[in-house]
């Protein structure tokens, strides 16, 4: 007997089938993995259906949220996708500044319901980005600096397992799925059906300050934000790509922003940029300007991330020096992709008064956090950009710690995105949550991991 569902469910083949595998991925670069049936589940019943389901039909289970994974790890050939976007409910207690979220809802939906309360919470940097994955494998957030990465403020989550069933996890009750839950990503082994988060107050002041420079000035730029970055309590996002304020040459934006309660405060802690060695050949500047998130990610972020195009995307935590990083850099530079296709810099790591980590998979961080990202618009030219991101990430790895799942490029560079201590307790973990198997894990993992891995193609 078929479990009930109450949402839609459609098998490869059936009408509408691939539009729906399509819109699972983002942008353009939809890979050619084809689950066998995908259950757009309406709620929680319909996700244990699922899982049912598969377990019957003998095929594994891959879950998308949003789908704002570049490598549309969702996509699996075999599998039940389970669809939680319809999964949006979100809950607030003012009083003790804690909330519910469905993993569906987006990230800057949540932080504008908040706003209206005076309440934060670390949401991600780009709007379209839903919570289920963007927590899952850590969460990059605004104010991560303050707060940490976001899943450090999940209290709690409720999830169905591999055996259909509906369990709590949290520091108490089940706290080595909960454990999982905070930095396994695309790897965990259960359905989040449910976050339970802190929320914060709402910081008065968001004040943010942009200069612009031509390529010429990226060593002196690049250099000077390795020195600062660690001790800034501001966040940094310098970006490099091609842009029509240059006539189309790679352009160097920096935005630093600072969040406070006074924009005296605000202004102080932005002075730093003014002492930047490249600042008198700044194109143009837009300094101590008071904004908010969303405004951000609408005009800062958005726009580098068109759905129209094909995408690439790698990343990496480092701690060296820009002289180190500065040979592969000069390299890009001289054949860059066409826009989007960016380099982006944050100082998301190793800032001097971080909170303290918890006991929780996520375990890889540094100073410094780059991402490539490529962007194209024909298939013809899919191992050309795929190749110019990998090769230039991999020319870097001698000055990497680790890398971060939310822009992970496994299928074509595996590295190392937990410790190895960690790495073991999640396969000991999904042996005992998953002994059969259901749910997919990552991609590719890191050399000498084999246990899991998805292998690997270029």
């Amino acid at each position: 007997m078929t479990p009930r569902i109450e949402g839609r469910v459609l098998r490869r083949g059936d009408y509408r089938y691939e539009n729906l595998r399509r819109e699972a991925c983002w942008h353009a670069g939809v890979p050619d993995r084809y689950p066998e049936l995908i259950v757009l589940a309406n709620n929680e019943d319909d996700v244990v259906g699922a899982v049912e389901l598969a377990r019957r039909e003998g095929l594994q289970i891959a879950v998308r949220s949003g789908g704002h994974s570049w490598s549309a790890s969702h996509l699996r050939d075999g599998t039940v996708l389970i669809d939680l976007s319809n999964l949006r409910h979100v809950t607030v207690d003012r009083d003790a500044m804690t909330g519910t979220a469905q993993p569906g809802i987006k990230g800057s939906e949540l932080s504008s319901m908040l706003a209206g309360q005076g309440l934060f919470f670390p949401t991600g940097h780009c709007s379209g980005v839903s919570l289920g994955g963007y927590l899952l494998q850590g969460g990059f957030a605004w104010a991560g600096r303050d707060y940490g990465p976001a899943c450090m403020s999940v209290t709690g989550i409720d999830a169905v397992t591999a055996a259909g069933e509906q369990v709590h996890a949290d520091e108490t009750e089940n706290p080595d799925l909960f454990w999982a839950a905070r930095g396994a990503g695309p790897g965990f082994f259960a359905v989040v059906t449910r976050f339970y988060v802190k929320l914060y107050p709402r910081m008065r002041v968001t004040m943010n300050s942009s200069y612009f420079w031509p390529a010429s000035a990226a060593y002196e730029v690049y250099r000077f934000v390795h020195e600062i970055g660690r001790r800034t309590p501001t966040e940094i996002n310098l970006l490099c790509s091609r842009d029509p304020m240059t006539d189309g040459e790679p352009l160097i934006a920096l935005n630093a922003t600072a969040f406070t309660d006074t924009e005296e405060e605000a202004r102080e802690q932005l002075s730093v940029y003014e002492s930047c060695p490249a600042r008198a050949q700044a194109l143009t500047t837009r300094l101590n300007e008071v904004t908010d998130t969303g405004t951000l990610s609408r005009f800062g972020t958005d726009p580098h991330y068109d759905e129209t195009k094909r995408y690439l995307a790698d990343n990496m935590w480092t701690h060296a020096s820009f002289d180190d990083l500065w040979p592969n850099f000069e390299e890009m530079l001289k054949t860059w992709p066409p826009a989007p296709s960016h380099l982006v810099l944050f100082n998301w790591g190793g800032h001097e008064g971080q909170p303290p980590r918890p006991s929780m998979a996520y375990s890889v961080e540094d100073e410094l956090y780059y991402a490539l990202y490529s962007a194209w618009t024909d298939p013809a030219d899919d191992k050309k950009y795929t190749r110019w991101v990998t090769d230039h990430m991999r020319a870097w790895e001698p000055y990497a710690s680790g890398i971060q799942l939310a822009d992970e490029n496994l299928i074509n560079r595996p590295y190392r995105f937990v410790t190895d201590e960690n790495l073991r307790r999640l396969d000991d973990l999904r042996a005992a949550w998953d002994p059969d198997g259901m749910f997919v894990s990552w991609l590719g993992r890191p050399a000498g991991c084999s246990t899991g891995a998805e292998g690997t193609a270029l």
